[in-house]
């Protein structure tokens, strides 16, 4: 019997495990909205409904708590006291939502996009945009020299 046994092994180590999920939250608070597997959707919903309501709480405790696990990430943790703190400020949890996506060509593994409620939109792929310019920048720069 698995009396108190909560969670999926996700075929991985304990370590390797929690690193995942550590990675996948920092990707949603990042962009928003990502693509995995279900299981991994359904894995990682706690663990960023909990870092949102870390967010919520916005007292010193919190925020370190969250910069632990967050990778001492500070744009990130900025973004998640500041933006999502007070976007969900009203609402008492259920700030994700999970969809279906069909299965993954080589695998048929089931896949899901996980995103917040109420989204913004222009979050996904921000960083990208940004490095992108600066090397568009840094080209020019040397076309110019």
């Amino acid at each position: 019997m698995r009396h108190g046994i909560k969670g999926r092994k996700l075929n991985r180590k304990s370590n390797h495990r929690k690193s995942l999920l550590q990675n996948l939250c920092l990707s949603l608070i990042e962009h928003e909205q990502i693509t995995t597997t279900v299981p991994k959707a359904k894995e990682l919903r706690p663990v960023v409904e909990k870092m949102v309501t870390l967010g919520k709480r916005g007292d010193l405790h919190a925020r370190r708590q969250a910069l632990s696990y967050l990778n001492n990430d500070k744009e990130l943790v900025a973004k998640l006291f500041d933006t999502l703190a007070s976007r969900y400020e009203e609402r008492n949890g259920g700030y994700t939502r999970i969809m279906k996506a069909g299965f993954r060509f080589g695998d048929s593994a089931p896949m899901a996009v996980i995103e917040f409620v109420e989204r913004d939109t222009d979050a996904k792929g921000k960083k990208d945009l940004i490095r992108e310019a600066e090397e568009r920048a840094q080209l020019i720069d040397e076309e110019a020299a």
